[in-house]
């Protein structure tokens, strides 16, 4: 592989600024790779859509990232994961890495006594895409799944530690409580951001999944495994590329990265949407 291939970057997407939680955990992974990051601000949620506007909406999104010459896709979206994603493979000749299958792994993996917990958007949920891909890979587990939609604008709002936000994990999560689960997977990636809550009323016994610390890890394997891994001993270059900027959105996006966001450009949806 050529000095020109290995130097590309990484491309990451979702439907909005949750993906930043994945791209924090592959910078953190894969510090000397660069990243260009596309959050679709303008249609968040993906979750409530049609299944045929998820797969038309990751196409472009995905278009979008071809066009910046990156040498992978990574997928921070689980609603698009689980309805997208073979599509997206099909189409495209770059490695495309999602969140539901490095996410069932780490499930599998922490949970001692096969009772896990999913939590994630309507269509996620509406899918199964981590009940079948639990079930795949160990046909004991037993899986008990519960769509939590309001978390996302939560999430996006950045009210990580505000009472509305715990009154709603209370109401989402109270099944979940009485089934003895020990692991929970957090199958959205604007979740983790709600940790610290899900955790209170979830209960210091059950184990979070983050499927983006996951997802990093099968990045890295990935491209060392087809030798695209970037010679460079420099610290990566992250774009930021949106299609809307809402008025809170650098105070939020710098909490789901985790630093500060100097540069961040505004793409046109019409040119988006012609993709």
């Amino acid at each position: 592989m050529n000095f020109m291939e290995k130097a590309k970057p990484i491309g990451v997407f979702d439907s909005g600024i949750g993906g930043l939680t994945v791209v924090r955990q592959i910078a953190s992974t894969l510090p000397n790779e660069s990243i260009v990051y596309f959050g679709d601000t303008a249609r968040v949620p993906y979750g409530s859509k049609s299944n045929d506007t998820v797969i038309e909406y990751a196409l472009q999104d995905a278009h979008f990232l071809i066009e910046k010459n990156v040498k992978a896709i990574v997928v921070a979206c689980n609603t698009v994961s689980a309805i997208a994603l073979n599509v997206l493979k099909e189409k495209f000749t770059v490695p495309i890495i999602g969140m539901i299958t490095p996410g069932s792994q780490l499930a599998l993996k922490h949970s001692k006594t096969k009772r896990i917990g999913v939590i994630g958007t309507r269509a996620t949920i509406s899918n199964h895409a981590y009940l079948n891909e639990l079930k795949k890979n160990d046909t004991e587990v037993e899986v008990f799944e519960q769509a939590c939609p309001l978390f996302v604008p939560l999430a996006e709002e950045g009210w990580t530690d505000h009472e509305a936000t715990k009154l709603i994990a209370e109401e989402y999560l109270r099944e979940l409580r009485g089934l003895n689960i020990d692991t929970l997977v957090l199958g959205c990636t604007h979740y983790p951001i709600l940790s610290k809550i899900i955790q209170q009323v979830i209960g210091d016994k059950v184990k979070l999944i983050d499927s983006g610390v996951a997802s990093a890890e099968i990045v890295r394997q990935e491209i060392n495994r087809i030798g695209l891994e970037t010679n460079s001993h420099a610290l990566g270059y992250q774009d930021f590329y949106v299609s809307d900027i809402p008025t809170t959105f650098k105070k939020v996006a710098e909490l789901f990265l985790g630093q500060s966001i100097l540069n961040v450009k505004k793409i046109d949806l019409e040119e988006l949407q012609k993709k």
